[in-house]
């Protein structure tokens, strides 16, 4: 072979080699892509903007991953279940993530978990407490507890620390949610010593409750847990008092609104709930809780935070963890990874995932007092 020749060749491969190498260089710098589905419109759509603004917060504060820059894909699932289904479905198919945050609702959430666990694509739910959300699967997770353990928690509260013996349910019957938590709330309280002496049942939407906070008054019981969505926990709240009702009215984290209270206003004055262990106002908050907190403060100076925020915020920092530890951001490796977190500091504490998908955390409890919303403890069932 000619010099010329010969020195082409060798040009012609450095060339090569040189753009091979750059071109590894750009794909290792491609975004690594986050689908989040949440209900930003619809029923659900105030805790699902507060959990998108908890991630968006911790996307701000941790925008790259193994060097490689992080991409927030968002899909409004509209409170409603088929088009969740749908959302994930255009997450994992069209826009290729390899990780997805959602969502709130546990229907939603049931809905948007079979479609990823069929795609092998893992999920981490903000605040779906249903069992059935991590039942079974392989590739979901969530940053929550769940409802067995949250009913059983409200029912300790009551029985234990308040002292009530009669307890009452009103329930949505058309909502996951509320049928599961109802469920475990009656089969505690009964386990504790107590008498559940009304089961009382109503639809999504229903405006007017007074035939069943009739029935309840005639039942006499000391509380009554109604697991609703702080819309229609306002109306039943404001209906009771004005019919004259003197039970103590108790819900789940659905409540957990800063609207709850301006809806109610006079009449949710002692009104009990259980909480994710977060509150912008507690006492004794962790390093990682002050910080969501003050980041909090100064993203959104105008919107008081509560734990949908927080819990948003958490989600993301999960799936980024997990791709640290993995060293990939194979969807495969992040579920792997998500799996075995365990004593990983957050907002709401020290959150470890068990072996059945689910987060481990204390519950917390509101009570709503002289008008504000008031953090009183935490509370472990029995």
């Amino acid at each position: 072979m000619k010099l010329g020749k010969h020195l082409a060749v060798l040009g012609a491969l450095a060339l090569s080699l040189g753009l091979g190498v750059q071109a590894a260089s750009a794909a290792a710098k491609d975004p690594i892509k986050i689908g989040v589905y949440l209900p930003l419109t619809g029923q659900n759509a105030f805790g699902g903007q507060l959990e998108l603004e908890g991630v968006r917060l911790a996307h701000k504060e941790m925008p790259t991953v193994l060097d490689r820059p992080v991409e927030l894909v968002v899909v409004d699932n509209k409170s409603d279940k088929v088009e969740a289904a749908n959302a994930v479905k255009r997450l994992v198919e069209r826009d290729k993530v390899v990780a997805l945050i959602g969502t709130y609702g546990s229907s939603l959430a049931m809905a948007g978990a079979e479609v990823a666990e069929k795609a092998k694509v893992p999920g981490v739910g903000t605040s779906c407490t249903n069992p059935l959300v991590t039942q079974g699967k392989k590739y979901y997770f969530r940053a929550c507890f769940i409802d067995p353990y949250q009913g059983a928690a409200a029912a300790t509260y009551a029985f234990e620390n308040l002292g009530y013996k009669k307890a009452a349910v009103l329930m949505d019957m058309t909502n996951d949610y509320a049928v599961g938590l109802s469920s475990f709330f009656m089969r505690s309280f009964k386990k504790l010593g107590g008498e559940v002496v009304a089961n009382l049942k109503y639809s999504s939407g229903d405006q007017d409750f007074t035939a069943q906070l009739t029935e309840l008054i005639s039942k006499k019981p000391d509380i009554v847990f109604m697991p609703a969505y702080f819309a229609e926990g306002a109306i039943i709240m404001k209906q009771a008092r004005e019919l004259g009702a003197t039970f103590r009215l108790m819900g789940a984290d659905a409540m957990d609104n800063p609207d709850t209270v301006k809806l109610g206003g006079k009449a949710a004055e002692g009104f009990l709930h259980t909480t994710f262990p977060y509150d912008p106002n507690m006492a004794n908050m962790s390093p990682e809780a002050r910080r969501f907190t003050e980041a909090w403060k100064k993203a959104y100076p105008d919107k008081e935070t509560n734990v949908n925020g927080a819990l948003g915020y958490n989600c993301y920092f999960l799936i980024v963890d997990a791709i640290k530890r993995a060293g990939s951001a194979e969807p495969q490796a992040i579920a792997k990874a998500l799996g075995e977190t365990r004593g990983l500091p957050t907002a709401l504490g020290t959150l470890s995932i068990n072996k059945y998908h689910d987060a481990e955390m204390p519950v917390g409890i509101i009570e709503y007092k002289n008008g504000r919303r008031v953090y009183v403890g935490e509370v472990t069932p029995k």
